[in-house]
């Protein structure tokens, strides 16, 4: 396995495939690399390099106590980034990886970023508050940490069903992707997965987004269960620069069917631009 290590001792596995322009992947909770295994696939065989790598808690990365936190996983990215020397890269964030590729533009820059695709990304707050009323309440999350704490694995079942839009009528429900979903987050650590819960939720991106000087796409669905698009995607498309917002009628939160094969176009056409 493809691994290095971080200044604070923590192993982050990674994968590298294909050469050319390197296209980075960040994932969402609770998963690992293996959820852009498609999208990975698909930039290598048009000539770039694609490269993902597993959230320090998630996978096959190490699960330590300290870190949990939306800073340190833009620092890890950092440090991959530089690790492997990347430039010019497109760095692509699903959900709570879109908050940790964000979250590098701001703390980092964009000196090794050529562009930047945020997809039913959580940025710019997913928490509701006094000055952010189309937020998620404090109990919504509240819930997720207790079903996280009950009962981890049914949970994690029982949330692929709205994460992929399959408890919509009439949905064309696969059971061997909830099943893929419920394998990748049980690979989770549970200090990191409750930890990645307050930091998807109550971290404001505000600022971050601010910072993007790069072009960049914003793909959200419009019938996204989880990461909500009035808070989130329609939000940031209106605080960066040179944003490029598409709106996916239908989709829901995960990559799955047309929506899947929507982005795929977009996310080559964004990139080969």
């Amino acid at each position: 396995m493809s691994t290095f290590t971080t200044t604070d001792g923590t192993k982050i596995f990674y994968k590298d495939w294909g050469t050319g322009r390197p296209v980075v992947f960040s994932h969402g909770w609770p998963l690992n690399a293996d959820a852009w295994d498609e999208q990975l696939h698909l930039v290598a065989s048009h000539g770039y390099r694609a490269i993902a790598h597993d959230r320090r808690g998630h996978g096959r990365s190490s699960q330590p106590w300290h870190g949990n936190d939306m800073d340190t996983y833009a620092d890890d990215l950092a440090q991959l980034v530089d690790h492997l020397d990347l430039r010019d890269a497109v760095l692509v964030g699903h959900s709570t990886g879109g908050g940790e590729v964000t979250r590098y533009i701001g703390r980092h820059g964009t000196a090794r970023v050529g562009k930047a695709v945020l997809l039913g990304a959580v940025p710019p707050l997913m928490l509701k508050t006094d000055t952010n009323l189309e937020g998620l309440p404090l109990e919504a999350f509240d819930a997720i940490r207790a079903g996280v704490s009950a009962d981890r694995s049914q949970f994690y079942a029982d949330l692929s069903l709205p994460f992929y839009g399959f408890n919509r009528p009439g949905a064309n429900v696969s059971k061997g992707v909830s099943d893929a979903f419920w394998l990748m987050s049980m690979q989770v650590g549970i200090k990191g997965a409750l930890d990645c819960i307050r930091a998807f939720s109550e971290s404001d991106f505000t600022d971050d987004l601010a910072r993007i000087n790069v072009p960049t796409l914003i793909a959200h669905g419009d019938d996204d269960q989880i990461v909500p698009i009035g808070a989130s995607g329609l939000k940031s498309a209106e605080l960066v620069k040179d944003a490029t917002l598409k709106i996916y009628q239908g989709a829901p939160h995960g990559l799955v069917g047309e929506f899947k094969d929507q982005f795929n176009a977009d996310l080559l056409a964004f990139i080969a631009d």
